[in-house]
């Protein structure tokens, strides 16, 4: 049996689990993927050994530490940073990131490409990447400056809540894990209300619970979109890695899907 996790604080709300469980009995291999919540990122590798695990995908707030736990790291996870897909391949770390092509296919609907995104950690690190290499506009939005740092060497616009003057976008994203488990809003409500007239959707990487975030788009009939597909969809690329291929994007995900039934 090939065992798989996910690493993550918070982490007991994952739907993961039943995604992979889902795809690994619908599919018939050979694996049974639980979670685990831990503290500390820098003990990433050292528990990933110690569990047996064959491969781990890793949720907030350990996707940098997952970079660094890595022997080797594809190109776009190299690019970008962080790593939220880890495969075990003869005693060596593998690295990937399936955030961003997973974002990328759920946000295809949507037409618009002037983007912002609020908050600036791994996930939105890896997705104004992939996002701008497809032609989207993207600009960030964070409480404090350090974290811009990385997004200023690479050429996007970036603000803090103190210098941040209202533009029009097409998509407001919330990139944070403000509403994971609190009722906060992921910018201040002064700074997001006027944004929204002008906003085609505003979309939540959170799934499974209407957001604050999600609440206010709704009050001014914005249409609204939760995490659900980008999660799906990160999901199976994982998958595909996780069984070395054997099985292809389009036939793993109604098997993941069945989760949200």
């Amino acid at each position: 049996m090939n065992l798989f996790t996910i690493f993550g604080n918070p982490v007991s709300h994952s739907r993961s689990p039943l995604m992979h469980n889902y795809a690994f009995r619908g599919l018939g291999f050979e694996g049974c993927y639980g979670r685990y919540q831990l503290e500390d990122g820098k003990k990433l590798r050292e528990t990933f050994f110690a569990l047996g695990l064959k491969g781990a995908n890793i949720t907030v707030p350990h996707k940098e530490a997952a970079f660094a736990a890595c022997d080797e790291l594809d190109p776009f996870a190299r690019q970008v940073g962080a790593v939220n897909t880890i495969v075990e391949r003869d005693g060596k770390l593998h690295g990937y990131n399936t955030d961003a092509p997973g974002f990328l296919r759920a946000i295809a609907p949507f037409d618009g490409r002037r983007v912002l995104f609020l908050g600036a950690g791994g996930t939105a690190q890896s997705t104004a990447v992939i996002l701008r290499d497809h032609g989207y506009d993207v600009t960030i939005l964070n409480r404090s400056a350090p974290r811009l740092e990385k997004f200023i060497d690479q050429g996007f616009a970036c603000y803090t809540f103190d210098d941040f003057k209202p533009d029009t976008y097409d998509l407001i994203i919330n990139m944070t894990s403000a509403g994971l488990t609190d009722d906060h809003l992921p910018a201040p409500e002064h700074l997001l209300t006027p944004l929204l007239p002008g906003a085609q959707a505003c979309i939540d990487v959170i799934y499974g619970r209407e957001t604050l975030f999600l609440a206010l788009a709704k009050a001014h009939n914005e249409p609204t979109k939760d995490g659900t597909d980008m999660l799906i969809y990160q999901g199976a690329i994982a998958f595909e890695y996780f069984t070395d291929g054997a099985y292809g994007f389009e036939e793993i995900v109604p098997y993941m899907r069945k989760a949200f039934e």
